[in-house]
């Protein structure tokens, strides 16, 4: 091979190397795709039970019937308080709804009389009437007035030696509440859904004899009037899947001061010694948190399982309370 083939052979080596490097480097500088577009989930694909505490602001079609039923443990110092609360509810026209809740428990005492059986609790009356509707292109929530009645059904004093017996209030109450709706759009596209109600609650008087849920003692006859209850909920629910909802609860109460006037007739030795008693309870405070998880199998039934924790509040017992509920709406 002469001088200038070999010189040929090395410049097509070269050339050959040249190119070889040079693909997998322009490979590199090719642009990247842009991701792909992100699709919204619709309102109809998203199913939800609701969360374990805050009201819908939504009304029910004319016609249609709801049944949700709560069963629960209040676990406080020394105490489980297991019950049953059930939302039974139908739409009567367009935007109004009414209903009933009946209440069911059973107290369990540790050092104690624990209740004689299962009672009744105090039954609620209920009717919501829906004002604004929400839709994806306006920032207006869905809003709500809402009235319930609760009836003083529930034992509440004359408890004898059986304190845990007392599940009701003794007083008619009037709770006036706004609760409102909105839907917000992930950057993921799926839904977060936020609710926001307050309500606030009237007791009239209760007449009380003996031992009662105010804890007055076996003697006493005389007035009670418990204060109002002023409650705030603001929860959020995260469409995880279609099926699958996480909910979260964030709760503040406060309770007015409870006046206690009457007279004991009896002495701690169950002797009649007749004493003036005036008693105020004070105002009380309490924070919550209710975390909870949703199933649904269709857009008409699902479960919940959550638990609530009230804490930090003041002159109020910390408690725990795990609940599970069913929803379904025919």
């Amino acid at each position: 091979m002469n001088a200038r083939r070999r010189a040929g052979f090395v410049w097509l080596l070269c050339l050959h190397g040249c190119l070889g490097w040079s693909f997998p480097a322009s490979a590199q500088t090719v642009p990247t795709p842009p991701p792909a577009a992100v699709t919204e989930e619709s309102m109809s694909d998203a199913w939800w039970t609701g969360p374990m505490l805050a009201n819908s602001a939504e009304t029910l079609p004319p016609g249609h019937f709801l049944f949700e039923p709560y069963l629960y443990d209040i676990r406080s110092p020394n105490t489980d308080s297991f019950g049953s609360r059930t939302y039974i509810l139908y739409g009567l026209v367009n935007r109004l709804s009414i209903g009933i809740i009946p209440v069911f428990g059973y107290n369990r005492v540790v050092n104690g009389t624990n209740s004689s059986g299962v009672g009744v609790g105090d039954i609620t009356l209920q009717a919501q009437y829906r004002l604004t509707e929400f839709r994806p292109d306006s920032w207006i929530p869905t809003t709500a007035i809402q009235l319930q009645e609760t009836f003083p059904t529930g034992k509440y004093d004359e408890l004898g030696d059986r304190p845990s017996n007392g599940l009701g209030a003794g007083a008619y109450t009037t709770t006036l509440a706004i609760n409102s709706q909105m839907y917000f759009w992930m950057p993921n596209g799926r839904i977060l859904r936020m609710r926001l109600d307050v309500s606030d609650a009237f007791s009239q008087s209760v007449n009380v004899k003996g031992v009662s849920v105010y804890g007055t003692s076996q003697g006493f006859d005389g007035n009670v009037k418990p204060g109002n209850s002023f409650f705030a909920d603001l929860s959020l629910e995260y469409s995880l899947t279609q099926r699958w909802v996480l909910a979260l609860d964030a709760t503040y109460g406060r309770n007015g001061n409870t006046h206690i006037a009457g007279e004991d007739l009896l002495d701690p030795g169950n002797i009649p010694y007749p004493q003036n008693i005036r008693i105020n309870s004070g105002t009380s405070t309490a924070f919550g948190l209710a975390p909870a998880i949703e199933y649904n199998w269709s857009s008409a039934i699902g479960v919940l399982l959550g638990t609530r924790v009230t804490f930090g509040g003041h002159n109020s017992v910390n408690t725990v309370t795990p609940a599970i509920a069913i929803n379904y709406v025919y």
